[in-house]
């Protein structure tokens, strides 16, 4: 309990960043959300002699990529550039230190990343947690970034618009910060929807869009599936006595129809199996067996290895994330988070972290999981020396998808498979088309199963248009959105990766800038002068022919 309780006082808790005096009022750009988008767009405006704050609602800055996300999802990594390539060149020259390897030789750790065959001579792409925090905490000082950290927008109601502009912003601390441009760089998208931008939540029907991976997708059931044979019911094979937990009275839906359904979330772990650094996995105040019941069942089908990743990070550590049919991912237990106030988004991240610490110890610990499997996960535990101030548990909840602005642009999948190009690129996506499950329903045969995962990949990369990363003209004149921007669910499913993030936060403080210094609308950058800041700053804008 007592861990629980302090997780949920560090995600609860909102206060200011330590400072002698007040910050100024007014700044030329206002981020809200300290992602890594976030911290890569203020970096930007300060390289065009902005004024910015970076209002973070996490006391930790950085995002996934500080909270777990080490092992980078991107498959090409030549579409990286720009302050998104300084990073991962940052991280590679902090682990250049000798003081950066503290629990192996740096001779011993085997590099590898996604699409990366041996070391890269320039960057690293495979990282720990605090590695990441601290690049971005070095940028923040380097640059002299202000950052509002813990504090977060009033809602409803904390955004004036007027004439269809954003004013001024009202945080919960009663401070109101005013700007002439801002960026909302948040998972949720909680600044765009508050400003009165159309978005959506959910996945669109596949008619809506002429797309064939949208919607519900129960023939693309093969990847992180249930093994065949699994009992939903609580007493096998007795529909009277109900459905085991997280299965879906409702489900699955008509396949290819639209829902209000989200992809699962999960927390990206740091293991270590370091002896010295190892806190063993606990049995965590609220754990209900019952949770794990398809777990159980599933390895009673067959299921003979233990269901998570174990990708290797420096330092005897993991980017460890969910892997197959019954994992870290929290099905069907989100659906409400994009859209909830933060009181009942801090209860989905403390249901989803009590899930998770119950599956590790269950893996670890329980009778029915396979003698071999509790071996190799007795092994594991959380680290000592990562997440500190929340026991080894990152405090940040891996939000895969939240809002999706609708822009005057609306990436699809008929982008990321080359039948139509962005004319206007900001930068590139490079990853298939990727969605997790997003629920568990009963089949005709009275067994388990999983839908919503795809990976459909197999094209190359393509360029994101700067039309989706703005809102429709009547609606704000002065807001960019690089991370909940406008696509389509299957096609956010390729772009939502912590590099492309970065990439169009700067290519968003870059158009930023260029609206504030010739005092125009976001929709009337001219795309020519973007583009030409864009490539001198090196951001990669097309793929090479």
């Amino acid at each position: 309990m007592r861990r629980l309780l302090l997780f949920s006082a560090l995600v609860l808790t909102a206060a200011c960043a330590a400072s002698a005096a007040p910050p100024p009022a007014s700044f030329d750009i206002v981020v809200y959300g300290g992602t890594s988008g976030g911290i890569a767009a203020a970096v930007e405006a300060t390289r065009h002699g902005r004024t910015v704050v970076v209002v973070s609602p996490d006391q930790r800055i950085g995002g996934l990529s500080t909270n777990g996300l080490g092992h980078t999802d991107i498959g090409n990594k030549h579409i990286v550039g720009g302050v998104s390539l300084e990073f991962y060149q940052a991280i590679r020259a902090y682990y250049e230190s000798p003081d950066a390897w503290r629990q192996q030789r740096r001779s011993d750790y085997r590099y590898a990343g996604q699409g990366v065959a041996k070391a890269d001579t320039q960057a690293m792409w495979t990282f720990e947690p605090s590695a990441a925090l601290a690049v971005f905490e070095d940028w923040v000082q380097r640059d002299n970034i202000r950052v509002l950290r813990g504090e977060r927008l009033v809602r409803p109601g904390g955004v004036t618009v007027e004439e269809g502009r954003i004013r001024s912003i009202e945080l919960e601390s009663g401070q109101r910060i005013t700007g002439r441009a801002f960026i909302d760089a948040t998972y949720e998208g909680d600044l765009l929807a508050a400003a009165g931008v159309s978005y959506t939540v959910g996945r669109e029907a596949n008619s809506q869009y002429g797309e064939t991976l949208n919607g519900v997708q129960t023939a693309h059931a093969v990847n992180h599936q249930l093994l065949p044979g699994v009992d939903a019911y609580a007493r096998p094979g007795d529909p009277s006595s109900g459905l085991l937990p997280g299965i879906d009275p409702t489900g699955p839906g008509a396949e290819g129809a639209a829902d209000h359904r989200v992809q699962a979330y999960c927390f990206r772990m740091c293991l270590t199996d370091a002896p010295g650094n190892r806190v063993p996995f606990h049995r965590p105040s609220g754990f209900r067996e019952e949770e794990y019941e398809l777990l159980f069942r599933n390895f009673e089908a067959g299921l003979d290895f233990a269901p998570l990743t174990l990708h290797r990070m420096p330092n005897l550590k993991t980017d460890s994330n969910n892997n197959g049919g019954f994992s870290t991912d929290y099905i069907g237990q989100n659906y409400e988070y994009p859209e909830a106030g933060y009181q009942r988004r801090a209860e989905i991240l403390r249901s989803h972290l009590t899930y998770q610490q119950g599956l590790m110890w269950v893996l670890a610990n329980h009778p029915r999981v396979p003698q071999k499997i509790r071996d190799q996960m007795s092994e594991w535990g959380v680290c000592r020396d990562e997440f500190t101030e929340t026991e080894g548990w990152p405090p940040c909840l891996y939000v895969r998808e939240a809002r999706r602005m609708v822009g005057p642009v609306v990436m699809t999948q008929h982008h990321c498979q080359g039948r139509e190009l962005a004319e206007d690129s900001v930068g590139m996506a490079a990853y298939t088309m990727d969605s997790h499950n997003v629920q568990r329903y009963v089949d005709h045969d009275g067994h388990a199963r999983n839908e919503g995962d795809v990976q459909v990949g197999g094209f190359p990369p393509f360029p994101i248009s700067y039309r989706s990363i703005v809102p429709q003209a009547g609606e704000c004149t002065n807001l960019w959105t690089p991370v909940c921007l406008s696509a389509s669910h299957i096609a956010y499913g390729s772009i939502r990766m912590e590099p492309v993030f970065m990439i169009l936060g700067q290519s968003s403080a870059a158009a930023a800038s260029i609206a504030v210094q010739r005092d125009i609308d976001a929709q009337d950058v001219h795309y020519a002068e973007l583009r030409e800041v864009l490539l001198r700053e090196q951001q990669v804008l097309a793929g090479k022919k």
